[in-house]
C-alpha cells in the first residue's frame, strides 16, 4: 500500500475480512441511474413524503452526517447525486457496521424512495452492500496551483470530487459523436491510417522517434494524418474524414500538449471556400448539440457561433497592425526587430518568410475575436496549398481563430506532383540539419496517378472543446494530461485530510 492509504480505513478492512464479509466483493448490483431516481421522486407533496417505490442506487459516498440514529449520506454516480438516509429503526442488524463506512466507499443501498421533512428526495436504505472499501480518504477540496496539479495527475479523483468536471468530458464525448454524426450526413466516411510513419510529413513539427526491431528501422509518431487521407482521396474514396490522435514533441502550454486529438478530412471536387462552409456548419451544430444555443462564454468573453463567421484577408491584417506590406521586407525585419523577435534580420528564402509569420503572430493574433476565418497566405508558408489564381504572391488557405486562438485549418489542396515535390524540397532544405527531414516520394508518386481538385480542413478538437465547454487550458479538456513524473508524495499529499 501507499502512503496514501489510511491505517484507520485499513483496520476497518481487517474487521470486515474477520467478520467474513468480502470489502471487495466480486459482484455489483442492478441500479437504477440517479437522474432517473430524482426525476421519479419529482417534487414533495408533503414533508416526509414517501414515493412508495422501492429502488436501488449504486455510487460513492460522497460524506456523512451522523445524528445519533440517523445518517444521511449522499450518493454519487455518473449521472448525478441523492442523499441515502440511514435510520437505526430500518436497518436492524446492519446498524452496528455503519461504523466500518467512510466517505469515498463506493456501496449499493436499496430502500423506498422519498423526501425528508424539508422536501429533498432521499432514498430511506433498508438493505447496505459495501462494494469497495476505499483506503485514500478523498480530499475536503482542490484548491490553489498545487492542487490544479494534484487534479491533473489524480483525475481519477477530481471526476467525482470536483464540481463540474466529469460533465466536460460528458461535453466532450458529445462533441465527438457530434463530428461524427454532421460528417456522416454530408457524405463523409470515417477511416484509420497509420499512426507510426516511415517518414515525417503532414505538417512542420518535431516528431517522437521510436525504433521497430523487426524492421530495424526508425518510425515517428504521426504529427498529422493528412498525406495518408490525401492518398485515399487519390484512391477514390472521395469524402473522408479521421479522428486522430497525434503526436508532436515540442513545449506545454495552456494551448498545447505533446499528444493531442485532430478532425482532418478531405473532399473531392472541393476548395478552400467549401471548407468554410463545411467549418462554420460543424461548429454551429456542436455549439447547438452541447449547449443548446449558439453562445458560448470562453475566457470571460460571450462569443456568438451561429453562421456566417467573418472573413479577412491575411495580408489586408498584417498590414493593418504593422504598418507594411507582408512582402516588404525591410519594413518586416524592422518590426521584427522593435517587437524583439530572434532572427530578426533574416531576409533571405523561408528564413524570412517564417520572421514574417513570426510577426504577423505577435501583432494580431491576439486581436481575432471571432470566430473569424484569416484566408489567403502568402504561398511561402503553404506548402501543401494550391496557389490562387488571382494573385500568385497567396496561396488559398485559411486559419479560423476565436479569442486569438487558432482552431482549424484548410486549403485548397495542392494536386501538381511536379510542384508539390519542388515544394517539398524546399521545405526539407529548411529544416534544422539535426532534424529528420525528407522528400515523402511515395506522396508524390501518388499524385502523378492523379489527385482531383480537393479541399481539407483540420480542426483541433481539444481546442474545440475548449471553447464550447468554457475551459482555459487544453489540460481541463484531457482526461490524462502530460504531466512531468513526479516520485513518491507530492505536497498535494498532505493536503487530502481524513
Amino acid at each position: 500500500m501507499t502512503e496514501l492509504a489510511h491505517p484507520d480505513r485499513l483496520a476497518k478492512i481487517e474487521a470486515l475480512r474477520a467478520d467474513g464479509r468480502d470489502p471487495y466483493p466480486a459482484r455489483g448490483v442492478v441500479a437504477t441511474p440517479i437522474s432517473d431516481l430524482k426525476e421519479q421522486a419529482g417534487t414533495a407533496e408533503e414533508p416526509g413524503a414517501l414515493i412508495g417505490e422501492t429502488v436501488t442506487v449504486a455510487g460513492r459516498i460522497m460524506g456523512m452526517r451522523d445524528f445519533g440514529k440517523l445518517i444521511f449520506a449522499p450518493v454519487q454516480d455518473r449521472s448525478g447525486r441523492i442523499q441515502v438516509g440511514l435510520q437505526k429503526n430500518r436497518l436492524g442488524d446492519w446498524w452496528p457496521q455503519r461504523k466500518l463506512l467512510d466517505g469515498g466507499d463506493i456501496v449499493g443501498m436499496t430502500g423506498e424512495l422519498g423526501f425528508t421533512q424539508k422536501g429533498e428526495p432521499t432514498v430511506w436504505a433498508q438493505e447496505v452492500h459495501l462494494l469497495s472499501k476505499a483506503v485514500a480518504a478523498p480530499p475536503e477540496k482542490w484548491h490553489g496551483l498545487t492542487d490544479v496539479e494534484a487534479r491533473y495527475r489524480r483525475r481519477y479523483v477530481d471526476l467525482w470530487a470536483s464540481e463540474g468536471v466529469l460533465d466536460v468530458f460528458k461535453k466532450r464525448s458529445k462533441i465527438l459523436s457530434g463530428i461524427r454524426r454532421y460528417l456522416e450526413d454530408q457524405g463523409y466516411l470515417e477511416v484509420e491510417t497509420p499512426t507510426l510513419h516511415p517518414i515525417v510529413g503532414g505538417a512542420a513539427a518535431r516528431p517522437f522517434v521510436t525504433h521497430h526491431n523487426a524492421l530495424d528501422a526508425d518510425l515517428y509518431m504521426r504529427i498529422a494524418p493528412e498525406l495518408y487521407l490525401k492518398r485515399l482521396i487519390v484512391g477514390g474514396m472521395e469524402r473522408v474524414f479521421e479522428i486522430a490522435r497525434n503526436f508532436r514533441n515540442e513545449g506545454l502550454s495552456q494551448r498545447h500538449n505533446p499528444e493531442f486529438t485532430m478532425m482532418e478530412l478531405y473532399e473531392a471536387q472541393a476548395d478552400y471556400r467549401r471548407m468554410m462552409e463545411i467549418t462554420e456548419g460543424l461548429i454551429e451544430s456542436l455549439a447547438v448539440q452541447v449547449n443548446g444555443t449558439t453562445k458560448t462564454k470562453f475566457r470571460g468573453e460571450e462569443y456568438d457561433l451561429k453562421v456566417p463567421f467573418e472573413r479577412k484577408r491575411y495580408t489586408e491584417l498584417f498590414e493593418e497592425h504593422n504598418g507594411c506590406a507582408f512582402d516588404d521586407k525591410d519594413a518586416v525585419c524592422a518590426r521584427a526587430k522593435e517587437l524583439g523577435l530572434p532572427n530578426a534580420a533574416d531576409r533571405e528564402g523561408s528564413a524570412y518568410w517564417k520572421l514574417m509569420n513570426d510577426v504577423f503572430e505577435a501583432t494580431v493574433e491576439d486581436h481575432l475575436s471571432g470566430p473569424v476565418f484569416v484566408q489567403d497566405y502568402p504561398v511561402q508558408i503553404c506548402p501543401l496549398a494550391k496557389t490562387s489564381p488571382d494573385d500568385p504572391r497567396l496561396a488559398e488557405r485559411f486559419e479560423i481563430f476565436l479569442a486569438g486562438m487558432e482552431l482549424g485549418n484548410a486549403f485548397s489542396e495542392l494536386n501538381d506532383p511536379a510542384e508539390q515535390e519542388r515544394r517539398f524540397a524546399e521545405q526539407v532544405a529548411s529544416l534544422d540539419p539535426e532534424a529528420p527531414g525528407e522528400v515523402d516520394v511515395d506522396y508524390v508518386q501518388a499524385l502523378e496517378f492523379g489527385m482531383p481538385p480537393a479541399g481539407g480542413l483540420g480542426i483541433g478538437v481539444d481546442r474545440l472543446v475548449m471553447v464550447l465547454t468554457g475551459q482555459d487550458s487544453i489540460r481541463d479538456v484531457i482526461l490524462f494530461p502530460a504531466m512531468r513524473r513526479v516520485d513518491g508524495t507530492d505536497a498535494a499529499d498532505a493536503e487530502q485530510p481524513e
